[in-house]
């Protein structure tokens, strides 16, 4: 590994950097072209993919809160052949690193959409939207309970030989300015408890790929999660504000190793270690 290389190895996926897009944040990622270059990433993650289109909730779906946001799509999105015909044969023109984001009302739907996804060119790995809050039927259904997740993966696991990703999001209720009531909440208001997960699941399985998310909109972000025991990061609601964070973000910790002499995969699992500190032996991070 070069003293300075950011490549990382999530599981069995070797991806260029560790900063990823989260799903729902970047649109199919083509709607970002013209702000970040998609090749230099580490990875994007489409919004959820279903058999069908659909249409998500009525609008008002997006409304401001202090430090983050509060949001009820409802995982609006074209569907799985619309995205095959229309969307990833673009982003593979533009070299992007594609993992689709899939979801269902029941198990059977999931299986289908990585069915369909299966002999896809250009898709690096399935990641299972198993936790959004704001929509009727499957979503946090199947992430609230431990059994009902083991069950969904194993049925995926036999449909694909892609590696597979689970997401979570926590979720909080608001008063209803948004149409569906209540929405997800993300930004850094949720980052000390995403983090704090992040740390907990780290130490309960040592070896396990994590990929860090919630509240990431600069490098000191991205370096705490990679202490905490992520080897990959997703970087959301800082889309909306700042198109271009993404590749910033890679600029940055491409800087901050070639500073230090170090490559990335030394930064994961340091707050896990006996004497933490930076590989250097400075105190800190530095935004």
């Amino acid at each position: 590994v070069s003293p300075t290389s950011q490549e990382i190895q999530l599981g069995p996926l070797r991806l260029k950097n560790p900063i990823l897009t989260a799903s729902g944040t970047f649109g199919y990622g083509l709607e970002f072209a013209d702000f970040v270059e998609l090749s230099r990433l580490g990875g994007i993650c489409t919004k959820g993919l279903s058999l069908e289109p659909h249409a998500g909730n009525a609008p008002p779906r997006i409304c401001e809160t202090p430090s983050g946001m509060l949001n009820a799509i409802g995982l609006q999105n074209v569907g799985v052949k619309a995205f095959l015909a229309d969307k990833l044969p673009r982003l593979r023109q533009l070299g992007a690193t594609v993992i689709a984001n899939v979801w269902g009302d029941v198990a059977e739907d999931y299986v289908a959409v990585v069915g369909a996804l299966e002999a896809a060119e250009g898709l690096a790995a399935i990641e299972l939207n198993i936790s959004c809050p704001n929509v009727e039927k499957g979503g946090m259904l199947f992430g609230n309970s431990p059994s009902a997740t083991a069950a969904l993966v194993a049925r995926v696991r036999s449909a694909t030989k892609r590696p597979l990703i689970g997401m979570a999001i926590d979720a909080e209720t608001a008063r209803p300015r948004l149409s569906f009531g209540t929405g997800g909440l993300s930004g850094p208001a949720i980052k000390p408890l995403a983090l704090r997960m992040v740390f907990q699941v780290a130490r309960a399985l040592p070896g396990v790929p994590l990929m860090g998310i919630g509240g990431i909109s600069e490098l000191a972000d991205v370096l705490e999660f990679l202490a905490a025991g992520a080897s990959a990061v997703q970087v959301g609601t800082a889309n909306f504000k700042d198109p271009g964070v993404s590749e910033r973000l890679v600029d940055e910790l491409s800087a901050y190793c070639g500073k230090r002499g170090t490559p990335v995969s030394a930064l994961v699992g340091r707050a896990q270690r006996p004497g933490a500190g930076t590989p250097t032996g400075d105190a800190g991070a530095e935004g």
